[in-house]
């Protein structure tokens, strides 16, 4: 099986390329990102060596090179992770999210289209559902829970899965969508809450909190994430949708105090900043149907997951220290000008 993996050096993206190498060692795993800011080829250094793998620098919004490459390498399957995702630069720069988000994935179907691949899967967000109220625990996104999407990035992903719904209903293109959960894990880029608050307890920085900190998220571990995606595109119907969730509830500030007493620091670092423009209340996923179907569960409890990331930030700074000082940046130059 020859699979392309979009986004392959972001996180997710990576973790994933990792998961399935060792999953399905006789599978060849061509690898796509830009390397934008959140790209960073050092997550990708572990499997550089693996014969099985190999990396592609390219923009999956331009046509002529995406056709180039699936002409190249005749794919069975395409995993798009590539997506600009960080909400809060969307609400500064919404234009560049819809043309990574939705002219992106519009180029990949049609060179599905044009070429035949057994399988297109869309890793999608728990997000173009909006939210939920935080009176109602009772409720939860299903995959029939509207679209009602809060931000730029949150409406581009929505955007992006209608097209890839069109696109199979008018084309008959093979597709799964996949809506997940806020993951967390290794390689984890450090603007998010997760890796942003170990960087900075970690430095005695101040850790900045939205509004009250009230906000719930269903937090995910990336290697549970993983392995559901691997069994949708391998076993999953094709035309359907999946919610990917964790079963673990925390408010941004119990996630935030959990981070300070691993590290034993102490709550004094937290600072209350002004609220986010539109800030979902509590996002929350039933994954009653992929484990119906698919018999899949997520195994990693939160309590046990956190401190497993918190390790593994432990064990690499170089990795994120690097990242903030903007350093990464170079690792490709490194790594491919001479070969």
């Amino acid at each position: 099986m020859k699979i392309i993996v979009t986004g392959a050096a972001g996180f997710i993206g990576g973790n994933f390329v990792h998961y399935m190498l060792k999953q399905h060692p006789a599978d060849k795993i061509i690898c796509l990102d830009l390397l934008t800011y959140a790209g960073n080829m050092e997550t990708l250094a572990p499997v550089m060596d693996n014969p099985n793998f190999s990396f592609v620098k390219g923009d999956i919004a331009d046509r002529a090179f995406i056709y180039q490459l699936f002409e190249a390498e005749k794919p069975n399957i395409i995993v798009n992770f590539a997506a600009e995702s960080h909400v809060d630069r969307s609400i500064e720069n919404p234009g560049i999210f819809l043309q990574t988000n939705v002219i992106g994935t519009s180029v990949l179907l049609d060179a599905c289209k044009k070429y035949g691949i057994k399988r297109y899967h869309q890793v999608s967000t728990d997000e173009v559902y909006g939210d939920l109220p935080l009176d109602r625990p009772d409720l939860y996104f299903t995959e029939e829970t509207p679209i009602h999407t809060s931000s730029p990035y949150s409406a581009s992903k929505a955007s992006a899965d209608l097209l890839v719904q069109a696109y199979h209903r008018t084309f008959k293109v093979p597709i799964t969508i996949s809506r997940c959960s806020n993951n967390y894990g290794p390689y984890h880029f450090p603007e998010k809450l997760i890796p942003l608050m170990i960087a900075n307890a970690l430095n005695d920085k101040k850790l900045p909190v939205y509004g009250t900190g009230d906000n719930v998220r269903d937090w995910l571990y990336v290697e549970d994430h993983c392995s559901a995606i691997d069994l949708i595109i391998h076993s999953g119907r094709v035309g359907e949708v999946y919610n990917i969730g964790g079963h673990n509830e925390r408010t941004n500030l119990e996630v935030v105090k959990t981070i300070i007493r691993e590290l034993g620091k102490d709550e004094s670092l937290i600072q209350y900043v002004s609220d986010r423009p539109g800030h979902d209340r509590r996002y929350a996923i039933d994954p009653t149907k992929i484990k119906t179907e698919l018999g899949w569960e997520p195994t990693t409890l939160f309590d046990e997951g956190i401190k497993k990331t918190i390790q593994w930030y432990l064990d690499n700074k170089p990795w994120w220290e690097r990242i903030i000082s903007g350093e990464y940046q170079d690792y490709y130059g490194k790594m491919y000008d001479n070969r």
